[in-house]
């Protein structure tokens, strides 16, 4: 049996207490879980032990497609072989379970965890949860609050719609390749709010452009948005830095802009 390789910038866990902590972290409930990139396994051993959980596989390396069934039979007939990214998750894991909630798990790829979780957001309906490993200075971004300097897009658009946590820091030397930085496990839980009640596509747009210059001001940092808003000056918080608004300041500001812009 040929252990897989390193693959899409993946470093692949080894420590099994770690790896039986971030099982821990999965709430309960639902019982649908989706593992993305198992690798060789070292979560997924402890996940189809749990019968908590409904447990299924995604993973898009070939080596690790063949070796994960050949290691671990239980997952022969809940492994999906397939890219995550492009993979069409309205669907999963099949006729009749579409609108089923779902977990997300992972020790994500670093080079795509953002994507990960921009699929996630679209995917809210059902994805009520996500436990992942990130690299720890993506994972401190994502869970900062406002005024920090590490506040920024994936801080704002992740707490939009979920509560996050940093569990805790993981060192290099529980990987195989060692990565050269620390890693961190954060959880996400799908919080109250059901819409922003303003266009989404919008709200996304305003908060890329605002943080694209967060040395800026908004007021500069915006201008491609409020050009032709003829009282822009009126418009709230045009004064501030992006690292300053929280989540509800920008909601309203998006609000602001379209209303004014209609």
């Amino acid at each position: 049996m040929i252990r897989p390789k390193k693959h899409l910038g993946q470093h692949f866990l080894h420590d099994e207490n770690i790896a039986r902590k971030i099982i821990a972290a999965i709430p309960r409930e639902p019982r649908l879980v989706l593992e993305i990139g198992p690798g060789t396994g070292v979560l997924s051993k402890y996940l189809l032990e749990d019968d908590a959980f409904d447990p299924w596989f995604i993973e898009v390396d070939r080596e690790s497609a063949e070796y994960l069934p050949a290691k671990f039979p239980a997952i022969s007939q809940r492994l999906i072989q397939a890219d995550f990214l492009k993979y069409p998750l309205a669907s999963f894991p099949g006729e009749g379970r579409s609108l089923e909630p779902m977990t997300i798990l992972g020790n994500f790829p670093y080079n795509i965890s953002s994507q990960i979780l921009f699929k996630a957001v679209e995917h809210r309906q059902r994805v009520h949860a996500i436990v992942g490993m990130f690299q720890k200075e993506v994972a401190e971004r994502i869970t900062k609050p406002p005024g920090s300097k590490s506040y920024g897009i994936l801080s704002v658009i992740m707490q939009a719609f979920y509560d996050t946590e940093y569990l805790f820091t993981v060192n290099e030397s529980v990987f195989i390749p060692p990565p050269k930085v620390k890693s961190a496990v954060i959880r996400f839980t799908r919080n109250t709010r059901k819409n922003i009640g303003c266009d989404e596509t919008f709200f996304f747009r305003l908060v890329k452009t605002a943080f694209n210059q967060r040395r800026k001001t908004l007021h500069n940092a915006i201008k491609p948005l409020t050009a032709d808003i003829r009282d822009e000056a009126s418009l709230p918080f045009l004064r501030s830095r992006a690292e300053q608004l929280s989540v509800d300041d920008f909601i309203l500001l998006s609000r602001e802009i379209i209303e004014r812009q209609a």
